[in-house]
This record gives structure tokens, sequence and C-alpha cells, in this order.
């Protein structure tokens, strides 16, 4: 039996992942572990599981956050930025201690900032969002009020 599924748009139960920002975050999580299976072996136990984890936590954070209402996303995506943040100074503790290259190092922040940008733009529009909403209903309940008054 064909999946009903199959010649239409991925159909996704989980909304947040089709959200860009977490599409990023698992390419950055890939990055991350190719590069620190170059880092030495002593750093198994202490930097490649903290940078591991720091990158993990950006995703885990968007998709923890997106079952919640707005305001506690928009709290959860905090989170997921002050991992971003995190994982900038594992990088540059693994270029100052040449474990990886000028070129990686580039990369590894160029992913940052733009995930840096893309959840600022999510928590903005969330906030938007939420102060139209807000907006609206007091607009409306202004406006009963007046109506009431007369």
């Amino acid at each position: 039996m064909e999946n009903e599924f199959d010649n239409e748009k991925t159909y996704t139960f989980f909304r947040f992942e089709d959200l860009r920002i977490y599409q990023k975050a698992l390419d950055y999580i890939n990055w991350v572990y190719e590069a620190t299976k170059l880092f030495p072996e002593q750093e198994n136990n202490d930097l490649v599981p903290r940078f591991n984890n720091a990158s993990r936590n950006i995703a885990l954070n968007i998709a923890e956050g997106s079952a919640r209402n707005k305001s506690q996303f928009v709290y959860y995506l905090k989170m997921a930025k002050s991992s971003v943040r995190e994982c900038l100074v594992y990088t540059t503790i693994s270029h100052n201690l040449n474990y990886i290259t000028d070129i990686m190092t580039d990369e590894s922040r160029n992913y940052l900032i733009e995930m840096t940008k893309m959840i600022g733009a999510l928590i903005s529009s969330l906030q938007r969002n939420n102060y139209n909403k807000t907006s609206s209903n007091n607009s409306i309940n202004e406006e009963k009020v007046e109506a009431n008054s007369y």
C-alpha cells in the first residue's frame, strides 16, 4: 500500500522541523561533529563533548520551545542564542589550540552569525505578532468599554 503523502510535499507532524533555523542548527551539529573528530584524543572527555552538546542545544531549544506558548518559545529561542554564543567560545578555544584551521573557524563563525540573525528575526516576529494580537484585543476591549459607557 502506498503512503498517501508519497506524491505530496513532505508532511511534517512536528512543525519545528519546517523552521529554517532548526534545519540550519542540524547542519551546524553535523559540522561540529565532523570538526571534533579531528581533535586530539585527550579532548574526548572535555572539549569535544562540551562543543557537541552546545551545538545540539541550539536545535533542542528550538524544538522544545516550539511546543510552548509564544512567550515561552521566545525564552527557549533566547536559550538557543546562548548556546550559539557558547559554540563561539568553543570555536575560539579550538582555533587557539590549533585543533581547527582558519577556514574551519570562519565556517563555524559564519554558521553562528547566520543562526544568531535567524533566531533574532524569529524572536522579533513572535514578539511583533504577540504585540499586534495584544494591541488588537486591547482596541476591541476599549471599543466595548466606550460602547457600554454611552
